[in-house]
Order: C-alpha cells, then sequence, then structure tokens
C-alpha cells in the first residue's frame, strides 16, 4: 500500500481554503490503495500530524495531533507527498524548492513553474510572449508608482488585485481614483507587488488539465457570481453562487480556450495539474487569459474536479490518477 502525505494548511491567507480542500481528499481517497497521514501546517510554519479522525479538519487544534520535529525525515517516511497547500509558501514554489532539495517525490508543479504560475506579473510576461491575449495590464510596486500614470495607462473601470495571491483576496474593483487609491492600499497588505488590469464585462470561464500519458484538456466550466465579481465572499461563503457546464458557447470559443490553456500548461512547463481561468467579452467576441492555477481548490464542488468529473473521471479516480502519475 501506497503511504501517502497529504500536506496542507500553511501560513497564507488560504489557509482555510487548504483546509476544506484536504478534507475532501481524505473524505475520498482510494483507502484500499493509500494509506494516507495528514500534516497541517499552522499560521507559525509548525508541522502537526493529524491523529484524530478525518470528519473535523478546520477544527484540528481541537483534535489528537503530534508535533512534527524533524521535516525532513519525516517527509522521507512517505511514499509521495500531495501539497495541497494554496497561497503563498505552499504554491508559489518555496515548498516544492525543499522537496526537490531533499529528492522527496509529490504532486504538482515543480518549482519554476509553482513560482511563476502564483506571480501574476511574471506568469502575464510568460502569456504574453506566448501570444495569448490577455486584458491591458500594468505592475506596481510600493512607494513606487502614480496614480496619474496608472489612469493614464488604464481607463476606468480597473481590477487591482496582490500579483501573488489567490482566492481571489484583496482584489477590489475601482471606478474612480479614490477607489483605486483605496483599492491598491488593500492589495498591498497581501503582496510587495500589485497588478492593475483594464476591467471588462465577461463571463468567467475555466478549463482544467490534467497529465497523464497524455494531456487530458476539459470542457468549459462557467462562473456565475452571487457578486459582482468572483471575490472571496462569492466564492465561499455566498451561497448563491454556483458553477455549471455552459451549452450556449460558441465551438469556436471553446476551442479557443482549449488551445489557450494547453499552451499555458506546457509553456509554463506545468506537471500533473492545473485550472486555467478566462474571461470571454461576449460582445466583443474576445477571449482573455486571466490565469493559471497551479493548485486549484479540491473540494467536491470546486471547478476542477467538477470539470473532470464532467469528462469521465470521478473524483477518487482523480485523486489517485495524481499520486499515481506523480
Amino acid at each position: 500500500m501506497k503511504k501517502v502525505l497529504l500536506l496542507c494548511g500553511g501560513n497564507s491567507p488560504e489557509h482555510s481554503v487548504s483546509l476544506m480542500s484536504a478534507q475532501s481528499i481524505l473524505e475520498n481517497i482510494d483507502k484500499n490503495v493509500f494509506e494516507t497521514t495528514c500534516c497541517i501546517i499552522n499560521f507559525d510554519n509548525c508541522w502537526y500530524e493529524f491523529l484524530d479522525n478525518i470528519n473535523c479538519i478546520q477544527n484540528w487544534h481541537n483534535k489528537e495531533i503530534r508535533l512534527v520535529t524533524n521535516i525532513i525525515d519525516y517527509l522521507k517516511s512517505f511514499d509521495i507527498v500531495f501539497p495541497i497547500t494554496h497561497g503563498n509558501n505552499g504554491e508559489d514554489g518555496k515548498l516544492q524548492g525543499m522537496l526537490d532539495l531533499f529528492n522527496i517525490k509529490y504532486v504538482g508543479c515543480n518549482t519554476l513553474s509553482s513560482a511563476v504560475g502564483m506571480d501574476k506579473h511574471f506568469s502575464k510576461i510568460l502569456f504574453k510572449a506566448l501570444n495569448i491575449p490577455q486584458v491591458p495590464f500594468l505592475t506596481i510596486k510600493k512607494n513606487d508608482f502614480n496614480l496619474d500614470d496608472i489612469t493614464t495607462t488604464i481607463s476606468f473601470p480597473m481590477m487591482v488585485k496582490p500579483a501573488n495571491g489567490g482566492s481571489s483576496i484583496g482584489i477590489n474593483k475601482a471606478n474612480n481614483k479614490r477607489q483605486l487609491k483605496k483599492a491598491i492600499k488593500t492589495a498591498f497588505k497581501f503582496d510587495k507587488k500589485v497588478i492593475i488590469e483594464k476591467y471588462v464585462e465577461a463571463r468567467e470561464l475555466e478549463c482544467a488539465v490534467l497529465a497523464g500519458k497524455e494531456l487530458i484538456i476539459s470542457e468549459i466550466g462557467e462562473i456565475k457570481s452571487a457578486n459582482e465579481f468572483y471575490d472571496y465572499d462569492a466564492k465561499y461563503k455566498n451561497y448563491k453562487s454556483y458553477t455549471l457546464i455552459p451549452k450556449d458557447l460558441e465551438p469556436d470559443v471553446c476551442r479557443q480556450i482549449k488551445e489557450y490553456s494547453k499552451k499555458a500548461f506546457i509553456g509554463i512547463e506545468a506537471k500533473d495539474f492545473a485550472r486555467i481561468d478566462f474571461f470571454f467579452d461576449e460582445q466583443n467576441k474576445k477571449v482573455y487569459l486571466n490565469e493559471i492555477n497551479t493548485i486549484p481548490g479540491f473540494t467536491q464542488i470546486s471547478m476542477y474536479p467538477q470539470l473532470l468529473q464532467n469528462s469521465g473521471l470521478s473524483y477518487t479516480d482523480l485523486i489517485t490518477q495524481l499520486l499515481t502519475n506523480s
């Protein structure tokens, strides 16, 4: 039986999202094939092995746990590590670099791909070089920007977001200079670089990529946000948001998104899995790549596993394939 370490938590703002993903994996992993241990990284970067039942990971600090004192020896005691650590320090290449350094086998992208995928500034540069369409954008650094320069380059409305991060944390829309200044201040709480993008009225579409003997490119999924845009509240708190497989997309739009997804996945040298997000401007019939997620949300209701289930791969079989391919 293969010994699997499911690694979750971390000290990023996406800690709780990671625990939700880990909970779903623990409940659905094939227990006849994998002997699974869950290890949770807290906000102080201490590692704790979860010794209790699998039903309450989000309340793990009230459960039976064991502090891991020798992290490298601990990691080497498993056949494979499955990091489901969303956000900074877990998805940005730092964790992957440590695993690579000690030749520890793991699921997901390597150090470089993870780092580039997480940093929207560098991933946008790469996608531009690959001739994949994106909305107009610019990057600013703290104490090194001018509001007039921004508004000269990009017209309102704008989206303001941290360059590194996920789950729509720290993202806001700005319709004027006052809102822009406030949005920039908020985004800088989460990163030292901030991305300013032109806001477009668009449908939010997503595509899942799964690597194996050949790449599986899923059908296209759509997000129906309960809020004006798909922010953290709309993703995880407002139950009026939902996802679906749209039936009204023109074949050419679906083809473009699949082509760009494959191009982005290969271009970033991704491994195992990724979710690629797009905007579709219906009025102008334009597709724009938004971002790539190298550790996408992995709950049963998350878009990534739903898209693969639509392609005929069950949630349990998806987990098995990731752990077998890596």
